[in-house]
């Protein structure tokens, strides 16, 4: 007799969409990730929505401070992968420049300087995080939280 297993359903979510790069796109881009976390049910002011809001927010920064190449946006995208009271959210964030941080040497700037934390937080807050190649020119630097736990609006007796 064989015995069967039932997998927990998943939801696949997914949010793609280019912004300037410039600080008011970055801005735009933390914006848009939270509007669309609380579409698919994340609140905001949640632990997992102020994560996803840090990460989009130092990753587009840096997309349109380092990764800027005149004429270009940079484009954000956000999986999340919810299965019953667990979420997952990787954060994508991709521009046209070749320069490519590298994760094993990312250190906190000094105290005085006026840049240099944001792949620090990225990696601090984050529980993965790296660079890949993309199609066409540039790179993806992507973070990834979760799992974490996530209320079920369906449960009210859940926090």
């Amino acid at each position: 007799m064989t015995t069967s297993q039932v997998q927990p359903l998943q939801t696949i979510s997914e949010f793609t969409h280019t912004f300037p790069a410039t600080c008011l796109g970055a801005i735009l881009a933390r914006r848009a990730a939270v509007a669309r976390l609380d579409d698919w049910g994340v609140p905001p002011g949640s632990s997992l929505s102020d994560t996803v809001a840090l990460l989009v927010a130092e990753l587009a920064a840096n997309a349109a401070r380092h990764g800027r190449v005149p004429g270009r946006n940079f484009e954000l995208r956000l999986l999340h992968r919810h299965a019953h009271t667990t979420a997952v959210v990787r954060v994508e964030v991709s521009d046209t420049h070749p320069r490519r941080p590298d994760p094993t040497t990312v250190a906190m700037a000094d105290a005085d300087a006026d840049g240099g934390r944001g792949l620090a937080l990225v990696a601090a807050v984050a529980d993965d995080w790296g660079v890949e190649d993309r199609t066409g020119p540039g790179k993806t630097v992507w973070a990834q939280t979760g799992p974490t736990d996530h209320p079920d609006p369906s449960r009210p007796d859940r926090p």
